[in-house]
């Protein structure tokens, strides 16, 4: 029986191919369904299919019966549904995300500018998104024996002071109990200007011992309601002096998923923050985009 949905854009590419076994491989370990979508309304000027409406049509169904038949050869056991989304990519994604448990999107691989590494509708849905999304890749050559045995969670602020409100830890703690793998949480701290410290800050330090155990404290803290929820994941203890970016992204060697989160829906809708951006752009697997 299954529980909920994971939903796959695909648009004929291999990117989107890949999007699509990831999102297949990801609903069987949790029980989950698997929603393929295209998203086509005819465009008279598409050259790529011709300006025959009907030609169009018959393409972009092709898209989702090719993915099904992917998908379905690789998990005949898997409940998979597709929909041809009469829209524009980029609000019918926004739409298929609000309404599903994760969107998956494809990636081009890395590259050296992220709107081309992820192309405009990903980067775009990504920016809207009120759901989590995975942007997925497959595989670069000689990849495949390197060990993929941890989830990897970037854990900064909350963005609540209720500490069993974290979206962002929640998804990660799922992701690896659902693959039996190690969780390892990472969190990134600079030493702040002198300015911004007051009374309560300084006591705090002196408290815990130090500005690094100040960190340690609070990353346990982030963490403990969800160790106890999901007692059976092992969970790895990361704090590392340094910008979020590159610490993040150091930790990942051993990553089968990196999950990060965005917590200012307004800035959401300018950019995703430089963190987001360099995940995306350096992690060697799939990214989740959390909203938070």
């Amino acid at each position: 029986m299954t529980t909920g949905t994971v939903t796959a854009a695909l648009d004929g590419s291999a990117q989107s191919a890949a999007a699509a076994d990831w999102a297949a491989d990801e609903a069987v370990r949790r029980g989950m369904s698997l929603r393929l979508v295209h998203a086509w309304l005819w465009n008279p000027l598409d050259a790529a299919v011709a300006l025959d409406p009907d030609l169009q049509e018959r393409w972009a169904l092709g898209v989702l019966r090719d993915g099904e038949a992917r998908v379905r050869t690789a998990h005949p056991e898997l409940e998979v549904t597709t929909e041809l989304l009469a829209d524009e990519p980029v609000p019918a994604l926004v739409a298929a995300g609000a309404g599903t448990d994760l969107l998956v999107l494809g990636s081009r691989g890395h590259g050296t500018v992220l709107g081309y590494l992820l192309g405009s509708v990903s980067l775009r849905v990504l920016r809207q998104a009120t759901r989590p999304v995975v942007v997925a890749r497959a595989p670069r050559p000689g990849e495949a024996s390197r060990p993929l045995d941890e989830v990897v969670v970037g854990v900064g602020e909350t963005g609540s002071r209720d500490r069993d409100v974290n979206p962002v830890l929640e998804f990660a703690f799922a992701a690896a109990a659902a693959r039996g793998a190690t969780l390892r949480a990472v969190r990134a701290w600079t030493i702040p200007p002198v300015f911004a410290w007051d009374a309560g800050s300084m006591r705090l330090a002196d408290e815990a011992g130090g500005l690094e155990p100040l960190q340690r404290r609070e990353l346990a803290d982030a963490l403990e309601p969800w160790r106890k929820e999901y007692p059976d994941v092992p969970v790895v203890e990361h704090v590392e002096i340094g910008s979020a970016p590159e610490v993040l992204v150091s930790n990942g060697g051993r990553a089968a998923l990196t999950v990060v989160g965005v917590h200012d829906p307004d800035a959401r809708l300018r950019r995703l923050g430089s963190t987001v951006h360099a995940v995306l752009h350096h992690a060697p697997a799939a990214v989740a985009v959390v909203p938070g």
